[in-house]
This record gives C-alpha cells, sequence and structure tokens, in this order.
C-alpha cells in the first residue's frame, strides 16, 4: 500500500478522532477515495458562499486565520500519517479556494466556477514557483504555502478575465 495514496483504516480513525485531523482532511472531504484535492476544493465553496456576503476585510481575515490555524493542523495530521503532504490533507484547498474567489465576492455567479476551474488548473499544473515551493518546503507551511499561492495565480487571472468581460 502506497501511504502517499492510501490511508489505512487506522489512520483514517486517527485523523477523525483528532481537531486538527479533521479540519485537517477538510471535515472529510479529503477523505473522498479518488480527487482529493477536487472534493476539497468543492467542499469549500460552501462555507465561502457564507463569506461572499462579508466584507473583503473579514475575507481576508477568515483566510489568514484559516492558513495559521490550516499550518498547525496539517503539520500535526502529517506527522500523524507520517506523510508531509498526505492526499486527504485538503484544508490547503479551502484557503487556496478561498483566495482563487476573492474577485469573486462581487461577480456574476459564473465567476465562482471559473475561479474553482482556475484554482485547480494552479494547483495541479503547479507552475514556478508553486511547484519549487511544493517540493522544498515541508511540514505544516509546505502543505499550506503552495496552494496559497496557486490561490493568488487564479484570482489575478480571475480578476483580469472580470476586468475585460
Amino acid at each position: 500500500m502506497n501511504e502517499r495514496k492510501t490511508l489505512s483504516d487506522a489512520q483514517r480513525r486517527a485523523l477523525l478522532s483528532s481537531p486538527a485531523g479533521w479540519l485537517a482532511c477538510g471535515f472529510g472531504s479529503g477523505l473522498a477515495p479518488i480527487a482529493q484535492g477536487t472534493f476539497g476544493s468543492l467542499a469549500a465553496i460552501l462555507p465561502w458562499l457564507l463569506l461572499r456576503h462579508a466584507s473583503l476585510p473579514l475575507n481576508l481575515l477568515v483566510i489568514a486565520v484559516g492558513f495559521a490555524i490550516g499550518v498547525w493542523a496539517c503539520d500535526i495530521s502529517g506527522r500523524l500519517l507520517g506523510v508531509d503532504d498526505h492526499r486527504s490533507l485538503v484544508w490547503d484547498e479551502f484557503i487556496g479556494q478561498w483566495i482563487a474567489l476573492l474577485p469573486a465576492l462581487l461577480a456574476p455567479w459564473w465567476a465562482v466556477f471559473l475561479g474553482f476551474a482556475l484554482f485547480r488548473l494552479f494547483d495541479v499544473w503547479k507552475p514556478w514557483p508553486i511547484g519549487w515551493l511544493d517540493r522544498h518546503l515541508k511540514g505544516g507551511l509546505g502543505v499550506m504555502i503552495d496552494d496559497v499561492i496557486a490561490g493568488i495565480f487564479a484570482a489575478i487571472v480571475l480578476w483580469l478575465v472580470l476586468r475585460v468581460s
């Protein structure tokens, strides 16, 4: 069994019994049998729908606090699993997706779909410096930072698309 890909029953129970693990696996969305990052990104849209009605400063505060808590939760969960960035740890997708959707706060509904697609594109493609950060930073910060940058890239492209549409 490849620990990077598949969780044992004991690992799954350990994640779900810990507040850090529960958060790091995106309230269970990271436990999907396939495409955990996509499921985590989709799950992130649900709380974002509430954030969409909040101010930009409040959104930025939620993202900053979520990032800090995510570094802690993903660090603990990675040590628990014995894998720094296990695919079931998707809290980084939540934060990256929320960043990607910042330009969609006051935009038409289709911007949410485009923001989701752009974030997934940058998260999977990992252009520089995303890929470099993903390979070189370890622990909770390493789990979180590449998705933050992917979210920023997606937000910039989404903002540009919204400006010209």
